[in-house]
């Protein structure tokens, strides 16, 4: 007869629900956060992008080689442009990393495009792009748990600025 008490109050307390509740809420919030932090990573890759044309283009705009008739000296500006757009250094990037991992330090060239003004154009603009960048998230990379490559989440990034040339 005394086990039925026992039973009953036991049944009835509330001992533990803090923690049961704690395992059930707990994965929805760490999924949460993880893709918090995941987005703030690729809006911070993608300002970081947009700063780098933003530097390239201004470079650009105050060249006066962008106007020359040599084609030598034209792709000599638009190679330090693409340089300080990829790793922050208009000389050489050699020995550098990259402002963001991803971009080609060996050639600039690949993740960058820049748009000269034409001769023609009364009023003259210089353009810079990133081209052919992809984000790729790290706490939701789904190929490394499942070893299928096809599941990664990819994001293409392809800020641009185009700036008036001062010259």
């Amino acid at each position: 007869m005394q086990i039925v008490p026992k039973v009953r109050r036991l049944w009835r307390t509330e001992r533990g629900s803090s923690v049961i509740e704690l395992a059930v809420v707990f994965p929805f919030l760490l999924v949460l956060f993880a893709g918090v932090a995941e987005l703030g990573r690729l809006f911070y890759t993608y300002t970081t992008l947009a700063k780098a044309t933003k530097v390239g283009a201004r470079f650009l705009s105050t060249q006066r080689d962008v106007k020359s008739t040599d084609p030598l000296k034209v792709a000599a500006v638009k190679l330090q442009a693409q340089r300080l757009v990829v790793c922050g250094n208009a000389t050489s990037c050699t020995g550098l990393d990259p402002i963001v991992a991803g971009l080609d330090t060996a050639n600039p060239a690949t993740n960058v495009k820049v748009t000269l003004p034409a001769s023609t154009d009364v009023v003259k603009y210089v353009k810079v792009e990133i081209q052919g960048y992809t984000f790729q998230p790290g706490v939701f990379n789904l190929s490394t748990g499942t070893g299928n490559s096809t599941a990664t989440f990819y994001f293409a990034l392809s800020p641009g600025i185009q700036m008036r040339y001062m010259q």
